[in-house]
């Protein structure tokens, strides 16, 4: 783990992880070395100050309710707080704390439901248990304490459909783990109930699919691999397709907004499918004899990446096709730490702008963090894949944010030189056309609420700040060249 100046927020090992990273100054474009320009003072603002000098915690995820942000903090002087914010510095303040130390006591799983904030909360008197939020002190409240007293609820899966959220409680079964059932809740107390126990069906996947007005859901077991859907009633909870005879379990699915997929493991083959919510419009569309991933939808293709073999371990993209007219193999990323038997590459997260894929890839090390994570961009094509950004020196369990503006930019995280901080960047495609966004420091996930993208950020004297930038902005200005 790399030490760093200025490096004051800790996640104790849960996921979202504020650390550092690290790349030399100048990147080669062709035949020249280009420097970008930061953006000039002014176009990221900065909108409060929400970690006081010195606290060693974390700032969480942003969650958007209705031009509301609701978002966590938590230190070992605080506690965790649950804060809104509308945008301003007086509409910016902590609606309830949770006493007790970081990674322990804090609200997590936050999901916008209407006009409310549904979360989980542990409380010494109820244990884990689903809560809500309608933006005010009082109205931030315990919903229901579904397992009464202090042994709390195992919940997953929370999604809102039809303007209720649903999830699914883990019941334990004596001498043989848990099995699920399906929840919903409105909010309130008797709004909140089971819609379906599935017997002795335990298999469910960890990764749900919302299609429509329907959450689809999948059991693996021995019997055989069905995908079943939910409108949140009871009536409207059935199986749909037995996809497999055996146990084919799932290992992912697609983005929210892009074409409904998943990939299912049936022993050596990854089996990419598609579909509608229906029986008829769920169709396998091809089978791989390795693991593939999701990497995103262009046009009529979905691209997937897979390792091209244990003594390389370069990072492939294949490109199948959605109207069922067969894959072909695109290209191959290169891989300077193959010989090492733990650098295997991984698509760590990736978003769809303006025709192209970006994407984060990680190289694995011996270690509990990766040796390198770069930023790539590909519009499908071998000669329209290229790499934007490099973080060779990376800090344990920084999650490097990537996010689609909505405008044609995409907004990340990057370190410009070698054990610095990591900076907010912004990218259109290219190494002429990123640049960093501001002289602050390790951003959190971005969210953009109407024309304004809004994330956490570090001063250079470690005080956790909320900052906004448009989300259409013009700079740099001009680039820094340094010719040979």
């Amino acid at each position: 783990m790399h030490a760093r100046n200025g490096c004051a927020l800790l996640w104790l090992g849960l996921a979202g992880v504020l650390g550092c990273g690290g790349l030399p100054e100048a990147v080669e474009d062709g035949a020249r070395e280009v420097t970008a320009q930061a953006c000039p003072p002014g176009v990221a603002a900065r909108v409060a100050t929400i970690m006081p000098l010195g606290s060693a915690g974390f700032m969480g995820e942003l969650t958007h309710v209705q031009g509301t942000l609701y978002f966590v903090t938590s230190a070992f002087d605080t506690g965790s707080l649950l804060w809104r914010s509308d945008g301003t510095e007086a509409g910016t303040f902590p609606l309830k704390t949770f006493p007790g130390p970081p990674g322990v006591y804090q609200p997590q799983n936050l999901v916008a439901v209407g006009n409310r904030l549904f979360f989980q909360a542990r409380t010494d008197a109820t244990g884990m248990e689903l809560w809500s939020s309608d933006g005010t002190t009082g109205g931030t409240r315990l919903v229901k304490d579904i397992t009464p007293g202090a042994e709390g609820s195992v919940m997953t899966n929370a999604t809102e459909l039809n303007g209720r959220l649903v999830f699914f409680r883990w019941v334990p079964v004596p001498g043989d783990g848990a099995r699920p059932e399906l929840w919903r809740s409105d909010g309130t107390a008797a709004g909140t109930l089971r819609v379906r126990d599935f017997g002795g069906l335990t298999g469910l996947g960890n990764d749900t699919l919302k299609v429509g007005n329907a959450l689809l859901f999948f059991f693996s077991e021995d019997t055989g691999t069905t995908m079943w859907r939910t409108d949140g009633t009871h009536a409207g909870t059935t199986s749909v397709k037995r996809l497999d005879a055996g146990n084919a379990y799932l290992s992912g699915v697609s983005r929210p907004g892009e074409q409904p997929l998943f990939i299912l493991e049936d022993g050596p083959d990854s089996e990419v499918w598609k579909t509608n919510g229906t029986a008829a419009g769920t169709v396998r569309l091809d089978a791989f004899g390795r693991r593939v991933h999701l990497l995103g939808t262009l046009g009529p293709y979905v691209y997937v990446t897979s390792v091209d073999n244990p003594v390389t371990k370069r990072l492939r993209i294949d490109r199948l096709s959605l109207a069922g007219d067969g894959k072909t193999g695109i290209t191959t990323l290169p891989n300077p730490y193959g010989s090492d038997e733990y650098a295997y590459p991984a698509v760590r997260s990736a978003v769809v702008s303006g025709g192209a894929i970006y994407f984060f890839m990680s190289i694995g090390s011996d270690a509990p963090v990766s040796r390198d994570i770069s930023l790539w961009v590909t519009n499908g094509t071998a000669a329209g894949t290229r790499q934007l950004f490099d973080n060779p020196s990376v800090e344990y369990g920084y999650r490097y944010p990537l996010f689609a503006t909505g405008t044609g930019q995409v907004l990340f995280g990057g370190a410009p030189d070698p054990l610095g901080p990591v900076f907010p960047y912004f990218t259109r495609g290219s190494v002429a056309t990123q640049g960093r966004l501001a002289d602050i420091q390790f951003p959190g996930a971005f969210t953009r609420v109407g024309s304004r993208v809004f994330f956490t950020a570090l001063t250079d004297a470690d005080v956790g700040q909320l900052w906004s930038v448009p989300a259409s902005f013009s700079c740099p200005p001009g680039l820094t060249e340094a010719r040979e």
